[in-house]
């Protein structure tokens, strides 16, 4: 007869305690993450690591504060019901913000809401210091913002999505890339390009507005 599998034993109070007090410590890890959703105290180390930065990235990109709120608030829900699917493939925190991006998509979608907020971004952080450098000596600072604007609303949706994410939400690459659902490769030629091609809109249009200053002096 075949001898029945000894069940593993419940995790114990004081093993529990230490685990949600090095999650409020470190953050939550991976092997963590799954519980979330059943824990309590482990949902409030998490929700207390990320809330700030996660309104950050929903209220760039949702210009009413109320719907931000609620979004954000949707969003830890979401991560509470798909908890237990996790995997490990990325970071917690690259996997938070893959659910927020499609929450804020469908929103923008079924709103047919204009991206807005966009004067919350900081221009100089969308490129490298190099290029920043450049063309802060070549256009004034508010013609250079309202241009760089222009010139993201020509990135494609891929493109922008990882540009925001490594420049305004300050992700690493690989984290950008697990949030986006692609591989860090594709990560990184997509935010070069997205770079480029900032470089190009705003160095074209250089001439123009020095011109423009000149004939105003």
């Amino acid at each position: 007869m075949e001898t029945p599998r000894a069940l593993p034993s419940p995790t114990s109070a004081l093993s529990r305690h230490l685990s949600v007090v090095a999650a409020r410590e470190r953050g939550i890890g991976a092997e963590q993450l799954p519980r979330i959703g059943t824990d309590p105290d482990l949902f409030d180390a998490f929700y207390s690591e990320h809330i700030e930065d996660l309104e950050r990235f929903v209220v760039r990109r949702v210009g009413d504060r109320e719907r931000a709120a609620d979004l954000t608030a949707e969003i830890f829900l979401a991560a509470i019901d798909s908890a237990h699917r996790y995997q490990p493939r990325g970071t917690p925190k690259s996997w938070l913000y893959g659910i927020a991006r499609v929450l804020v998509a469908n929103d923008r979608r079924q709103s047919g809401r204009e991206r807005a907020g966009e004067e919350r971004l900081r221009g100089s952080a969308l490129l490298d210091e190099e290029d920043a450098a450049r063309m802060d000596a070549r256009i004034d600072a508010a013609a250079q913002s309202r241009r760089l604007y222009e010139a993201m609303d020509r990135l494609s949706e891929a493109e922008r999505a990882v540009l925001e994410l490594v420049a305004i939400d300050e992700l690493t690459v690989a984290e950008a890339a697990a949030a986006a659902g692609v591989r860090p490769v594709t990560a990184r030629v997509r935010l070069h390009r997205a770079r480029a091609k900032l470089r190009a809109e705003l160095e074209a249009a250089a001439p123009q507005s020095t011109s423009n200053k000149e004939d105003q002096s």
